[in-house]
């Protein structure tokens, strides 16, 4: 699950500072937060979008694969990924309709 860093940052760009997006490496792979909520991955340097119905509603035909193996489908974006506009309102719907992130347990010692 290699990612190329020039990849990720592109991709990152490609996003409007308006979602606030940043990116944690983790597992291999690469997890792309909005407003703190993972709403992508990007594994061997492909973009996987968390799966929503009004991101399903804005892709229409949609191509689903998962990230890794055995991972759940999530939306895979080729061509678009270059489209900013685009790419801006697929994360801005995905963001809206996630849920808040659980706040983190201190741990206990």
């Amino acid at each position: 699950m290699a990612n190329d860093l020039a990849f990720i940052e592109f991709v990152v760009d490609q996003i409007d500072p308006s979602c606030d997006v940043r990116f944690r490496h983790m597992f291999g792979g690469c997890t792309l937060y909005s407003h703190d909520k993972v709403v992508a991955l990007i594994c061997d340097d492909q973009l996987f979008v968390k799966p929503t119905e009004a991101g399903r509603s804005f892709i229409g035909g949609v191509v689903e694969a998962p990230p890794y193996e055995g991972a759940k489908d999530s939306f895979l974006i080729g061509d678009k990924i270059e489209d900013g506009e685009w790419l801006t309102q697929l994360i801005t719907l995905t963001a809206a309709e996630l849920p808040a992130p659980k706040p983190r347990r201190k741990k206990k010692r």
